[in-house]
């Protein structure tokens, strides 16, 4: 048993989603959204971090750290618990960051999301984005997604993830895992080769740069179920996002790419729960439709909010709707939904004094 693997089984025990550790400090556990330090644990030394990071790497990793200067895998303490860990270096030395990934894939109700989230797993093609900031569930959301294709469908999944973080079974679906660095040189190197894996549905870990967007625009528009993350707060913040990453020359041609493949957008917020512990998802949900493509195509992207405003009937709902039925439902406390929302007069009778 590694050292670092106590420390890594006791965020099971206080309910923590990420471990810190950094020269100079503490251990430190975030819970329920705030970062707090491991009181019993000596503060970490440049030799005693190097002991805890280096003992679950292999030789080849950690001269990938070294070089690139941070580094990116997942580590698996038997079948107890899976993390995604991070090394990378800052002001005084060594520093990681360790992220618990659940054993068990949550179902799309039991993580509490809007019924009609389920709409966009039964799409036969086309490009689905989950978005919002660092740490806001993403992946979780992402990986209920998938399990409920999994379980329903008779296709093949391919992810690419860096690292892979939730490992599905094999149910009726076939599901082929690709990590970068490991099974695949890049993400774009994954998404050329999807339309020879016969893949039916895609998962993108992370559309981070211009060619890994464009090889999921192309592969969404010619017939694949693409799915995919950036961290972005709101629907048109997205499309201007993927828009803006393109030169100024070739933004026309994404915009119509883009108007003809965007069958739905998934912005989510995670909040704490208002007198007890845990948090809960706040989420923006836009479908594509006529009116949509007209208006990536046009430019005007300030008009996707009278869109979700429109669109209330069908399922879609604003950020700040969203933020708005938590608080009348006394899930989360008016002065957060007011520091989360975009709108902030709507919420102007909660905010701090």
């Amino acid at each position: 048993m590694a050292q670092i693997d106590q420390l890594l089984l006791n965020m099971q025990e206080v309910d923590a989603s990420d471990l810190h550790m950094v020269v100079g400090q503490k251990p430190k556990y975030r819970i329920d959204g705030e970062v707090r330090p491991v009181e019993d644990h000596d503060v970490l030394t440049e030799s005693s971090l190097s002991d805890y990071l280096f003992e679950i790497c292999s030789d080849a990793q950690q001269e990938r750290y070294r070089e690139n200067l941070d580094f990116d895998f997942a580590y698996g303490i038997e079948d107890k618990a899976r993390f995604r860990c991070n090394y990378f270096f800052q002001r005084t030395g060594y520093a990681s960051v360790m992220r618990l990934i659940p054993t068990k894939i949550l179902k799309i109700e039991e993580l509490g999301l809007p019924d009609v989230v389920r709409r966009l797993t039964e799409l036969g093609n086309g490009l689905v984005l989950v978005t919002g900031p660092t740490g806001s569930g993403k992946s979780t959301t992402l990986a209920a997604m998938i399990d409920h294709i999994n379980c329903r469908d008779k296709k093949h999944i391919v992810t690419i993830e860096d690292p892979v973080e939730f490992v599905h079974q094999n149910r009726k679906s076939m599901i082929s895992h690709r990590e970068v660095g490991t099974h695949t040189d890049s993400f774009a190197a994954a998404l050329r080769a999807v339309t020879r894996q016969d893949a039916d549905v895609v998962l993108v870990g992370e559309m981070r740069d211009l060619e890994t967007i464009s090889l999921a625009i192309s592969a969404a528009s010619m017939g694949t179920l693409v799915y995919g993350t950036l961290h972005t707060n709101s629907a048109p913040k997205t499309i201007d996002r993927i828009i803006d990453v393109f030169p100024s020359d070739q933004q026309a041609q994404i915009r119509t790419m883009l108007a003809e493949s965007i069958k739905g957008i998934v912005a989510q917020q995670l909040l704490r729960r208002k007198g007890g512990r845990g948090r809960v998802a706040a989420n923006e949900i836009l479908f594509g439709s006529h009116a949509v493509a007209n208006i990536i195509r046009e430019g005007k992207i300030e008009k996707i909010t009278s869109v979700l405003q429109a669109g209330k009937r069908e399922g879609m709902q604003s950020m700040d709707d969203a933020l708005e039925d938590l608080v009348k439902q006394d899930v989360i406390d008016g002065a957060d939904a007011y520091m989360k929302a975009a709108e902030k007069h709507r919420f102007a009778q909660y905010a701090p004094e």
